[in-house]
């Protein structure tokens, strides 16, 4: 149930960080409420995760799925650039989740 919680989590991340693209600073009202709420659910979410799973791995796994999601969504849908560097800091993230995960933190 933790890895639900978690995956819900992060999928309110990642629509409140890209709905945060929107809010031009916190100036137009729907994508402000969209960040604000999406925040709030990913963080309640999280904390419930926390309940059955390690604080690092949950938060190593919330973040780093988020960077890299938020950074896709970046490239494919926002029209931002996708550079071997950026590439590679991605494919680090993952590797480093992963590792975190085989190595059996609790």
């Amino acid at each position: 149930m933790g890895y639900l919680l978690l995956g819900v989590a992060i999928a309110a991340e990642v629509g409140a960080t890209t709905a945060l693209k929107y809010t031009q600073g916190f100036s137009r009202l729907l994508p402000t409420l969209l960040t604000v709420l999406g925040y709030a659910v990913s963080f309640v979410l999280l904390a419930q995760a926390l309940k059955s799973m390690s604080v690092g791995t949950a938060y190593a796994i919330w973040s780093g799925v988020g960077t890299a999601a938020i950074a896709t969504i970046g490239t494919v849908f926002l029209g931002e650039g996708m550079t071997m560097t950026k590439a590679a800091g991605i494919a680090i993230i993952i590797v480093g989740v992963v590792v975190l995960n085989l190595g059996g933190a609790h």
